[in-house]
């Protein structure tokens, strides 16, 4: 009986110190956010800093780990952070939007419990709530592959953050007042690189080295072309994917979207210009920052490296010569199991198409039609206790081609279905859109008006697998998803001033499973609000 129990209990001790060993690893943070002083573009105004720090600071995690970040509102008004490309797998209740998450009370604070589940690649953080993204609060996002993961990059020497966007002088609360008076916003003042202005950003390097920069645009509207003087760019990671790795010049990334490429040191050991431009716009912004090879005494000097010309033909054609990287092992298997996207028939297509007008006199933005009016419970929050408060199912799958109107637009989809979804664009702007929880193929992209027969020339082969992408103007983007993640999450504009006068929707995923293996817990510390406040989150 004795050596029974002693079996027993090695047994048990066995199976406890392999959970533990097994378990991934914890990393936490602790962050301040208070407002500041910041003079990017040499104006004083309130800024948005996480320790003291704008930009703030960066998240750097293995795939897998389990990121803690334990956030103190020091702001006199509700704040909370959204991670950008994060998919936090069965767990929409911390995506940090308003739909999901009641936002932390000025004084207060919360913690987010992320897991980079099967993730990899270059992402960001930002301010959700009103337009607290245009004073900061933003920063990176690194998720490295794990231990013994052969990644197909050769060795470089260092991995340098490139966070740039278009800026303006004046004060996010002006700025809101502007969008709360139903006008639109002025052009931007300027744009930064890491929250600098003109050669404001610099970056040391070795000559003969190889350097990794993951370039996010964390703007407000503007897309933007990323290019470096003398300097050819390898393409090797896209939002989580590896790509194949095409060269470029020049690289244009819209709002939202994050790439990371190679460069070489291989030049003249001297100082070299870093230009960031705004496209498709009538008038140009431009920035600069600086490639400083060690012990180089010569400063940048000279004219600028041109960028590509307004027209968007050379920008549809880089976009499509972005592919995935077949050979490389990926840090999640296919959704699908062992089968191929472009093998797989769907089983629904929604057609979304944007549009522009007055509602009671005041500019909205809408998507097919209905512009986003938010309600004062969260929509996760709302659905989780069964309180109603919104319909799901109240966008319709194809534009009406009616007049706007507002209301709390929820997208009803189904678990485990695999469904395309169409942005049609009649507008001469560029757009970008962004779904939360999610990656997706961009299977085709094109001018004109999308029809059935556009499938012919999708790429059912090796699309790339992203979280936001770019519709150009009066042209269309079609993109394959798996909904393998089940909960409620935002479909957005990333264009921040459209998203916040009702140009985004929330895709409702859902299952009758209570599985926690299907969808996580509400969260023990989930902060409650509206007609949820003083609810009960116990699960025992």
């Amino acid at each position: 009986m004795q050596l029974k129990q002693a079996v027993a209990l090695l047994l048990v001790a066995l199976l406890v110190v392999n959970t533990v060993v097994a378990e991934s690893p914890y990393r936490f943070f602790e962050w301040n956010v208070t407002y500041g002083t910041i003079s990017p573009l040499g104006v004083p105004q309130q800024g948005i800093l996480i320790n003291g720090q704008f930009p703030g600071p960066d998240i750097i995690s293995v795939t897998n780990d389990n990121v803690i970040v334990n956030v103190f509102n020091r702001l006199d008004e509700p704040f909370l952070l959204s991670w950008n490309g994060v998919q936090n797998r069965r767990n929409s209740f911390e995506d940090g939007v308003w739909g999901t998450t009641c936002p932390i009370p000025p004084g207060k604070n919360f913690t987010y419990t992320l897991q980079m589940k099967d993730q990899i690649g270059s992402f960001y953080y930002f301010p959700s709530l009103g337009f607290h993204k245009a004073a900061g609060g933003f920063g990176s996002i690194r998720i490295f592959s794990g231990p013994y993961v052969p990644v197909p990059l050769p060795a470089y020497s260092g991995d340098f953050i490139v966070l740039i966007g278009d800026w303006y002088k004046t004060n996010h609360t002006n700025l809101r007042a502007i969008l709360d008076r139903g006008h639109k916003l002025p052009f931007p003042d300027g744009i930064l690189i890491n929250g600098r202005g003109p050669n404001g950003a610099s970056f040391t390097v070795e000559q003969g080295n190889t350097y990794r920069l993951r370039i996010s645009n964390v703007g407000l509207e503007n897309s933007l072309n990323f290019r470096i003087e003398g300097h050819n760019m390898t393409l090797v990671e896209v939002e989580g994917t590896h790509t194949m790795q095409e060269t470029y010049s020049s690289l244009d990334v819209h709002v939202g979207q994050s790439y990371s490429v190679l460069i070489t040191a291989d030049k003249a050991p001297k100082d070299y210009y870093i230009v960031v431009s705004s496209r498709f716009t009538s008038e140009v912004l431009t920035t600069t920052g600086v490639l400083h090879y060690r012990n180089s005494n010569t400063p940048v000097s000279g004219p600028l490296p041109s960028g590509p010309t307004i027209e968007v033909g050379w920008s549809l054609y880089q976009a499509r010569s972005i592919r995935t990287n077949l050979t490389a092992n990926g840090p999640r298997p296919n959704p699908q199991g062992s089968y191929h996207y472009g093998m797989i028939n769907t089983s629904r297509t929604i057609r979304l198409a944007t549009s522009a007008g007055q509602v009671n006199r005041q500019q909205r933005y809408a998507v097919n039609s209905v512009s986003f009016e938010p309600t004062d419970t969260p929509l996760k929050l709302a659905d989780y206790f069964k309180i109603g408060g919104f319909r799901p199912g109240n966008i319709p799958d194809a534009p009406t081609g009616g007049g706007i109107h507002l209301d709390t637009s929820v997208l009803q989809t189904d678990y485990r279905t695999f469904i395309e979804i169409v942005f049609e664009n009649k507008e001469r702007i560029v757009q970008s859109w962004h779904i939360a929880g999610y990656n997706f193929w961009v299977v085709g992209m094109d001018g004109g008006r999308w029809t059935p027969a556009s499938r012919n020339q999708y790429n059912l082969r090796d699309a790339v697998s992203r979280c936001t992408t770019q519709v150009y103007p009066r042209s269309w983007t079609a993109i394959y998803i798996a909904l393998d993640n089940v909960g409620m999450w935002n479909l957005r504009s990333e264009f921040w001033a459209r998203r916040y006068l009702g140009q985004q929707l929330y895709m409702r995923v859902y299952t009758t499973s209570t599985s926690y293996r299907d969808e996580l817990p509400i969260p023990m510390n989930a902060l409650l609000c509206g007609k949820v406040a003083g609810r009960n989150t116990s699960r025992f």
